[in-house]
């Protein structure tokens, strides 16, 4: 048995080492367009590879993705995260979990990630091409014909693993043979809020905010980190995975809301009202009742028109409502979006109805498999789109020759 693996990241090699571990006599080739592999593990987690997130529940696990929950609850009961600790415990990588769950190998080093991966294909003699590119596909009797640099090669089975495509027609070859394809969307990016003076607070972290999208039911909590273009951080990051297709539906112009101490207005009303009685005579400006760095605390203050130096007997109703208002409701017009280049997730790609969540078959093309974000599946940040790499390779890998 020959067997085609397209695509040289998480999910190709992964699909790679289960195809030959359980059909060890079958000739595996693992076929990538460019002279470079595991790009993205290399990169990711800012060099340490986040390989996966510390969730042991299915369910919970599941629910970490805004395409693709229903389908990989099916898919984690075959290789779950705690599969995932155990195959990289196996291959000498120990890994360990952060306070917000995140885990990356103990070395803090993707390189760790990646030489395991290689040794992997190399120990179980999986047949690395470099540099070949498929310029056609197409399925022949019970096999397929990949044309690849110049040359026709037949296969019996094919796993496609070559990841998420920006652009529609960067899918339209899967079309062509009879696999629906949703159009491919952005999602996990940052929104750019151009010259608005919160971009000169760069760098300036809060780590419990609420951020929403105005006029739709669409929130998130956790961290923000102000940039030079916009709002960043994980909170950010999470509701453009969670409205991806909405937000690419009106062009990514928008409002947005900060709640920059992830509190109710009754509740900061409280806590303030409380304080400027019992310190009537402090500066506001010296502040310290919220987790906010004093830099974002100064810019509130000058956005409501309250001078640092004014003492809080002195602040009128009028001034201290404008200010509660923007610790809880403070918003921005979002014009555009960064996305990471070399990171970027999509929303889309292979339709889900159309792949048995068991074997990550085809339903339509009988022989041919999919691994990794080629499929319509992305998680939020923290390690959730390796997990579904290493989860939909290993099953692709398991069943393809059967």
């Amino acid at each position: 048995m020959k067997i085609a693996v397209v695509g040289g990241g998480a999910a190709g090699y992964f699909a790679s080492v289960s195809a030959k571990k359980h059909f060890p006599n079958a000739d595996v080739h693992l076929i990538e367009k460019t002279g470079k592999t595991l790009s993205k593990v290399k990169i990711s987690g800012g060099g340490r590879c986040n390989v996966t997130h510390h969730c042991l529940n299915n369910r919970e696990l599941s629910q970490h993705y805004p395409r693709g929950e229903r389908f990989l609850r099916k898919s984690f009961e075959q290789f779950s995260v705690a599969d995932t600790i155990t195959w990289f415990e196996q291959h000498g990588v120990e890994l360990k979990v952060e306070t917000d769950n995140r885990m990356f190998p103990r070395t803090d080093d993707s390189q760790t990630i990646v030489e395991t991966l290689t040794k992997a294909i190399n120990e179980h003699g999986v047949i690395l091409r470099l540099n070949s590119s498929v310029d056609s596909f197409a399925k022949q009797n019970a096999g397929f014909i990949l044309r690849i640099t110049g040359q026709r090669e037949l296969f019996n089975r094919v796993i496609i693993a070559t990841g998420g495509s920006p652009k529609r027609q960067g899918m339209n070859w899967l079309s062509d043979i009879g696999v629906k394809v949703v159009s491919p969307v952005p999602s996990l990016f940052t929104f750019n809020i151009p010259q608005d003076h919160i971009t000169t607070l760069l760098g300036v972290s809060t780590s419990d905010a609420e951020v929403q999208i105005v006029g739709k039911k669409l929130s998130s909590k956790g961290p923000v980190l102000i940039t030079h273009w916009g709002l960043s951080g994980p909170a950010v990051l999470k509701l453009s995975a969670i409205g991806a297709r909405i937000l690419a539906d009106c062009d990514y112009k928008f409002k947005v809301a900060v709640s920059w101490v992830g509190m109710k207005e009754h509740q900061v009303r409280e806590i303030l009202e409380l304080h400027s009685q019992n310190n009537s005579q402090k500066q506001i400006g010296n502040l310290h009742l919220f987790e906010i760095p004093k830099r974002l605390w100064s810019y509130l203050l000058v956005k409501s028109e309250i001078a640092s130096d004014r003492t809080w007997n002195e602040i009128s109703k009028k001034l201290q409502n404008r200010l509660i208002n923007l610790l809880v409701n403070d918003t921005y017009n979002v014009n555009g979006k960064t996305t990471f280049k070399e990171e970027f997730v999509t929303a889309g790609g292979v339709e889900l109805s159309d792949v048995n969540p068991e074997t990550m078959e085809s339903t339509e093309v009988t022989g041919l498999y999919f691994a990794g974000e080629v499929l319509d599946i992305d998680g939020i940040t923290g390690g959730f789109n390796f997990q579904a790499a290493w989860t939909t390779g290993f099953i692709a890998g398991k069943h393809v020759g059967r």
